[in-house]
């Protein structure tokens, strides 16, 4: 089985250095920022840098990458300038990542803040009709969430709402997060078959296109967001071998977003990729 997988890597150096980080730790795909994840400002890249980012991904087979939305963005918000920022960078990073050739942007659904749950949702729909065209090949993916605060999207239920709510939900997917479904109370530990059932029932699995590989620092149903390195959490190394080799999830790309910088999240290829031969032989 070919297994695609990488880390969320650093693109302050621009994408080629990245693209060449990736190489290094023997990975086939990675997540980067959109832009300053806590900040609003982003670079212009120059043609020669992304032909070559182009040729380097192609030649070593990178499977689909992933941008990550800031985390300061907040769709949900009814705060006019809140959401007024959060509406100029998931049209502009969607415009950005689809020119770059990126093939999916994640985004974080958003906080309502105490305006409720439906008011928020309305308010992002509305944030993604005035960002997508339609004509766009890039995928916008609503991400799975630990439930902490006023977060929308830790129920299935409601990234339904916002995909089917969308005027472009073809172009709409989702991003699971193990860290983040298992604190908000899908038990992928011990019923990994009865979440994804509940999954494809719900949102379909044809429009899951990406996972964030991480293991929680905080117990089954917390509904708090704390990653721990794989292996070294609540769920156990066990239990995310069992999401890398699911028939319905193993030809994913996954992306690992654990505590460590590139030489740890290589440490943690290296370590899958032989257990994973293990259970093969």
């Amino acid at each position: 089985m070919t297994l695609t997988i990488g880390a969320h890597m650093s693109i302050a150096g621009g994408p080629v250095k990245a693209a060449r980080n990736v190489i290094k730790m023997q990975a086939n795909t990675m997540q980067f920022f959109s832009r300053n994840p806590r900040g609003s400002s982003y670079k212009e890249y120059e043609e020669k840098e992304t032909e070559e980012f182009q040729r380097l991904r192609k030649e070593h087979g990178f499977g689909p990458l992933l941008a990550h939305a800031p985390y300061t963005m907040n769709l949900a918000s009814a705060d006019p300038r809140t959401y007024e920022f959060a509406c100029q960078v998931i049209r502009e990073d969607t415009a950005r990542m689809d020119a770059l050739e990126i093939e999916n942007l994640v985004f974080h659904p958003g906080s309502h803040t105490g305006i409720g749950k439906e008011a928020g949702i309305r308010n992002i729909i509305a944030g993604l009709n005035q960002a997508m065209t339609g004509q766009e090949k890039i995928c916008i993916l609503l991400e799975t969430m630990s439930g902490k605060g006023t977060e929308i999207g830790d129920r299935f239920e409601e990234l339904r709402e916002i995909r089917e709510g969308a005027a472009h939900p073809e172009r709409i997917g989702i991003c699971l997060d193990t860290c983040h479904v298992f604190a908000a109370g899908y038990d992928i530990v011990h019923d990994l078959d009865g979440v994804l059932e509940e999954f494809d029932q719900v949102l379909g699995l044809a429009h899951l296109k990406a996972i964030h590989l991480n293991d929680s620092l905080m117990p089954f149903g917390s509904r708090k967001d704390r990653h721990a390195a794989l292996g070294e959490g609540e769920i156990g190394m066990e239990a995310l071998l069992r999401v890398l080799c699911h028939p319905a999830l193993a030809k994913l790309p996954f992306y690992l977003e654990t505590p460590f910088d590139d030489a740890g999240h290589a440490a943690e290829i290296r370590k899958i990729r032989e257990l994973m031969a293990e259970q093969e032989r």
